[in-house]
């Protein structure tokens, strides 16, 4: 049983040292004074998870009419133990994201607009356009209380600028977040940096990096703090901050040892900031570990994470898939091209139920941080053969605080508009939007 002390904990106590800030995860003692954890408000954490090329459909989305007796589906199969925590959802579609005058742009269309459904401005230069998305709704009231509004994350560079597509602007496959239909959001790729977003407090970007490329932990600068701290604390609260810390200090020793391979070793190219992993699946699982502690110890509630930039063109040897995945996702009903596909597709869930898992392992209140998060995971495209943002497979993972009902296939009419899902999600995270681009309601029985 958690020992909570008779003075409370102010839910935002920090650790603070020479420019330097630690949140701390939820405790115990920050339970009003004498106050069972059960009646403790669970805090609400909202992602977004945009995979590229779409997927083969039949691959993901399960047969049937929905229900709860759904078979789960070779693309969804890593996913399997959350089943009672997991909502699997067809007929959704961005149909606004169709343009009637071109045909060349599709990718460019379906990810600027993924989480707005507002058809981008096709333009090469600075008067880019698009809609906010719903994480930024959902910003507007849980960033409030928060030290980050949001966070943006991306295993690709956002580097490259100019014409992507079709006379589009790179600009709308660089961000899938728009805070304003003019104001796209920057995505983090290097660890670093977003561990110093996370962590640092105080003094110039510049002075802060130098202080986290020695070998001193930044834990250490707020050792004071954490001793007088503990001192306070219940032997639960002991236990969590100790393993909120260890898991602090091991992604900065993951950080450090990234940064040495890449300064003994030649650089494939001169734009990749140190930091960065050499593997895509170590790169991946970096950010997914900071983004936990992001929501653990509240820094942030919500975020979007680009598994990858739409149009990648990335192989994964590693999993027996030489060719491109930008390659493969057009099939042509190819059974070996449709294979390879599903592979990466898979591939890919892998790499997110691994953040599942970490969340469902970890306390938070009366509950674990899963229980307590709503998760989506997607694409912009339905099949990527066609090349159209109809039926897009969604799965959504996490309980709501008890919002959100699992263990379903939810089957909509066809066309039924994505945007009537964001304004369901808002409404579980607590955030009232009426209408977002042509959502028509929320969705019934979700």
């Amino acid at each position: 049983m958690t020992f909570i002390t008779k003075k409370a904990l102010p839910r935002r106590t920090l650790l603070r040292g020479m420019d330097t800030m630690v949140a701390l995860p939820f405790l115990g003692a920050m339970a009003p004074a004498m106050t069972a954890l059960a009646n403790t408000a669970a805090t609400p954490r909202l992602g977004f998870f945009y995979a590229p090329n779409g997927m083969f459909l039949p691959n993901f989305h399960p047969e049937g009419e929905g229900g709860k007796d759904y078979t789960i589906t070779p693309i969804l199969k890593p996913l399997e133990s959350y089943r009672e925590q997991m909502v699997v959802v067809s007929g959704l579609s961005n149909s606004g994201l169709v343009s009637p005058n071109e045909g060349g742009g599709v990718h460019t269309r379906a990810h600027g607009g993924w989480l707005s459904g507002s058809l981008p401005k096709r333009t090469e230069g600075a008067d880019i356009e698009a809609g906010k998305t719903v994480d930024q709704y959902a910003a507007d009231v849980l960033g409030q209380e928060t030290s980050l509004r949001s966070l943006q994350l991306t295993t690709d560079s956002n580097f490259t600028v100019g014409n992507c597509e079709n006379g589009y602007s790179c600009t709308y496959q660089n961000s899938t977040s728009w805070s304003s239909p003019t104001t796209p959001l920057p995505h983090e790729r290097d660890p670093r940096v977003v561990f110093q977003r996370l962590f640092g407090d105080g003094g110039s970007v510049e002075a802060r990096m130098a202080q986290m490329k020695t070998d001193r932990s930044i834990l250490d600068s707020v050792s004071d703090s954490i001793n007088k701290l503990e001192r306070d604390l219940g032997q639960g609260d002991k236990v969590v901050v100790d393993e909120y810390l260890t898991a602090v200090r091991e992604i900065e020793r993951r950080i450090q040892r990234t940064e040495q391979n890449n300064a003994s070793r030649p650089l494939p190219s001169v734009e990749q900031p140190d930091g960065v992993p050499e593997t895509f699946e170590e790169h991946i699982d970096t950010l997914f570990e900071m983004l936990v502690l992001a929501y653990q110890a509240d820094v942030t509630r919500v975020s979007v994470m680009q598994m990858a930039r739409e149009l990648s063109g990335r192989a994964y040897p590693d999993i027996g898939v030489p060719e491109g995945h930008h390659t493969v996702s057009h099939h042509q009903l190819n059974p070996h091209n449709i294979q390879q596909y599903t592979r990466i597709n898979t591939h890919h869930v892998s790499l997110f139920t691994k953040f599942v898992d970490r969340l469902a392992n970890i306390q938070d209140g009366d509950g674990t941080l899963l229980d307590h998060s709503i998760l989506l995971y997607g694409t912009g495209m339905g099949d990527g053969d066609h090349h159209t943002p109809y039926n897009l497979p969604v799965v959504l993972v996490g309980g709501g605080r008890g919002q959100l009902e699992g263990g379903r296939h939810l089957k909509y009419p066809l066309h039924t508009p994505f945007m009537n899902l964001g304004i369901s999600l808002l409404d579980k995270v607590g955030v009232q939007v009426a209408s977002i681009s042509d959502s028509t309601g929320p969705l019934a029985n979700l």
